[in-house]
């Protein structure tokens, strides 16, 4: 209306006819043109994505060694090493005290030197014992042949047998003593052979190669096996994360997967691979836990909190904007805009969702454009003026 006044004024203004104000007032009326509306979109590419499961959990040992006294009732004397201290198998943590052990080493050796001439004593009856044994059964002999000839009395004969037996008895028992001496010997010797024995234990040393991780001996204190372990090693030096996993990600978990560690104040993450897990998943948490083994791990102790992304799988793939996928009743969509604006509503399957992009399986090729945010008011059918992300 406002183009139509402005017409008949210029109109009187020239001194136009009336007849000829309306066709004044159309030549001077702009024409009306359809603008379409703007709309983001992205196009599908391919890119490399990479499947995570993020958890988290504690650092600890892979495997602990409790050491322990070998020998009970021997005191402290000193402590060899400290916690943190890096051990070899074998070196020497403690030394417990060796003056009661000598004395009994003492001891058992004038007990074996005694044994030992018990032993020659009883030889030295067994051989009297056999020689007067003999002495008899030929004294007997005798006395039968003279019984024989008529020479000698049936009594006689009868005493001279009985002697023979009686001398005969006397080799048994001292061949019995011998052995009792003998086994008393062995006997010394293995008690001399457990005291020797124990006073190699009185070195405490550690059984494998490793870090020490606590220290409960204190010098002066009686050791003892039972209480608390006199130290605590960790094998190797080999620190583990026992990552807390979500019990639908730990199904998907495989022994040899790697996985990018990170910690407070590290500069940089660590590396890791999954060395088990664990079949269980706690009841009332319903988390499951993964065994990872940290490479070059003295950056991080035992005890600290780490987060661990632990990669499933990677690969190349056909991707758009997580933002560009919509879920409705029939599944995930997607809105295409073709090259003549028109939108289309296509059913995708998603797969992979990696740096706020999605994996697409099915529904789209690569080099098509798609709506970038599905919430935007379009609909199936509409016409669209598509402005490419990122050229705006």
């Amino acid at each position: 209306m406002r183009a139509i006044e402005l017409g008949i004024v210029m109109a009187l203004a020239v001194g136009l006819p009336s007849g000829a104000w309306s066709e004044a007032a159309t030549e001077t009326a702009p024409q009306q043109v359809a603008v379409l509306p703007a709309i983001t979109v992205s196009e599908v590419t391919t890119m490399s994505l990479q499947d995570r499961v993020i958890a988290g959990g504690l650092v600890g040992a892979v495997e602990e060694i409790l050491v322990q006294p070998l020998i009970e009732g021997q005191p402290i004397e000193a402590l060899e090493a400290e916690v943190g201290d890096y051990v070899e198998a074998g070196q020497v943590l403690a030394r417990l005290s060796l003056t009661s052990l000598e004395l009994q080493k003492s001891q058992l050796k004038a007990s074996m030197a005694s044994a030992r001439a018990t032993i020659a004593q009883a030889e030295a009856q067994v051989l009297e014992a056999r020689s007067s044994a003999d002495e008899a059964q030929r004294v007997a002999a005798r006395t039968k042949a003279l019984k024989a000839n008529g020479s000698a009395s049936q009594a006689a004969l009868e005493q001279a047998q009985a002697a023979a037996v009686s001398a005969t008895a006397r080799v048994t028992v001292a061949a019995q003593v011998l052995e009792a001496a003998r086994a008393q010997v062995e006997l010394v010797e293995a008690q001399l052979a457990n005291v020797e024995l124990s006073l190699t234990r009185t070195s405490v040393v550690a059984p494998v190669a490793g870090e020490i991780l606590a220290r409960n001996a204190q010098i002066g204190a009686v050791a003892s096996a039972a209480g608390l372990p006199m130290f605590t090693l960790m094998r190797d030096g080999a620190l583990e994360l026992r990552a807390e996993i979500a019990e639908a990600d730990l199904v998907r978990l495989q022994p040899g997967m790697t996985a990018r560690i990170t910690t407070v104040g590290a500069s940089e993450p660590l590396k890791g691979t999954v060395r088990l897990v664990e079949p269980g998943v706690n009841t009332t948490t319903r988390l499951g836990t993964a065994r990872i083994t940290l490479e070059n791990a003295r950056t991080v102790r035992s005890g600290m909190y780490a987060d661990a992304e632990i990669l499933l799988t990677e690969h190349e793939a056909l991707a758009v904007p997580v933002t560009a996928v919509g879920v409705g009743p029939n599944g995930a969509t997607v809105m295409i805009v073709k090259p003549d604006g028109l939108v289309s509503q296509v059913p995708v399957q998603t797969g992979i969702r990696d740096q706020g992009m999605v994996e697409i399986l099915t529904g789209v090729q690569a080099g098509d454009r798609v709506v970038t945010k599905a919430a935007a008011f379009v609909r199936d059918g509409d016409h669209v003026n598509p402005v490419l992300a990122g050229t705006q």
